[in-house]
């Protein structure tokens, strides 16, 4: 991509998203994610409807009479984005690709992260680390990162979701709060490695997939390419034994997808690229908040 068309497309995404996550998810965001880290602030005596888990013992026991510890919100947060930048992810039919969709979400939770005064960093993966951008703050990081997102050039083509979780865990020290952004569509098994990250740090899953891929059109004959193989094969989309073996492997695709989240207990959203993000991530905020 020329210097030029990178810029206007750095502009114009900062412009939208910018927006969007000012006007409508400052607010969700906060709530969702703001609290989870909680600093001990001083203690006052015991209030009736007071948690008695916050009962401080030896305060209490000095002073003949119940105290409780009040706890203050911890402001700053560390976001990180872990980025799908594999092949499979320039698919798209109706309206957008994957990877065009999935550019858009990042770019509006890094500035609605930035806006909160947390700092935000990026994992980009395929089947290995691609990129690693270390957390920071301020409007120039984040212009950085989103020029990353629309001309980033991944070495591989395949998806190993496993590999950036592995990252996440053992190079960031401290607790984060992770954005998965992926088609998840690997052959890789993952639940392990998202259920540890998962245990250190609040991991949230945002998928993206194409229509298509869950029902082909028909068409006729098709040829077919596998983004990260290569391969190409002819497919009859007017078969109708095509056509249920497509939605077969889409459904136990979903399924496997969904029990890995639910077993690692990580709040996860899907989303279609002609659908509206933004109602589906605010419907996951607000589940959350």
């Amino acid at each position: 991509m020329e210097t030029s068309e990178l810029i206007k497309k750095v502009r114009k995404i900062e412009i939208k998203t910018r927006g969007l996550s000012h006007n409508i998810f400052a607010g969700q965001y906060h709530s969702a994610f703001k609290g989870r880290g909680m600093s001990f602030s001083e203690v006052r005596e015991y209030q009736y409807g007071d948690d008695v888990r916050d009962i401080d013992w030896n305060v209490t026991a000095r002073f003949h009479k119940p105290f409780v510890k009040v706890y203050e919100e911890e402001r700053e947060l560390t976001v990180m984005l872990l980025v799908d930048v594999s092949e499979s992810l320039a698919f798209g039919t109706i309206k957008q690709t994957k990877r065009d969709m999935l550019t858009e979400i990042a770019a509006t939770l890094a500035f609605a992260a930035i806006q909160n005064n947390d700092k935000i960093g990026v994992i980009f993966f395929s089947d290995r680390i691609e990129k690693f951008i270390p957390p920071q703050k301020g409007r120039k990081h984040i212009l950085y990162i989103i020029r990353e997102l629309l001309g980033f050039t991944p070495e591989s083509n395949k998806t190993d979701v496993k590999v950036p979780l592995e990252f996440l865990t053992n190079a960031i020290k401290k607790r984060c709060t992770a954005f998965v952004l992926s088609d998840f569509i690997t052959a890789a098994d993952y639940k392990n490695a998202l259920t540890i990250a998962n245990r250190k740090h609040d991991v949230v899953a945002i998928q993206v997939y194409d229509r298509r891929v869950a029902e082909l059109p028909r068409i006729g004959l098709m040829k077919v390419r596998d983004a990260e193989s290569g391969e190409e094969v002819y497919v009859d989309t007017s078969s109708s034994k095509v056509q249920e073996a497509q939605r077969k492997w889409w459904h136990e695709q979903c399924t496997t997808t969904e029990s890995i989240f639910a077993k690692s207990r990580v709040d996860s959203v899907s989303v279609r690229t002609d659908e509206d993000y933004v109602k589906a991530l605010m419907a996951m905020f607000a589940k959350r908040g």
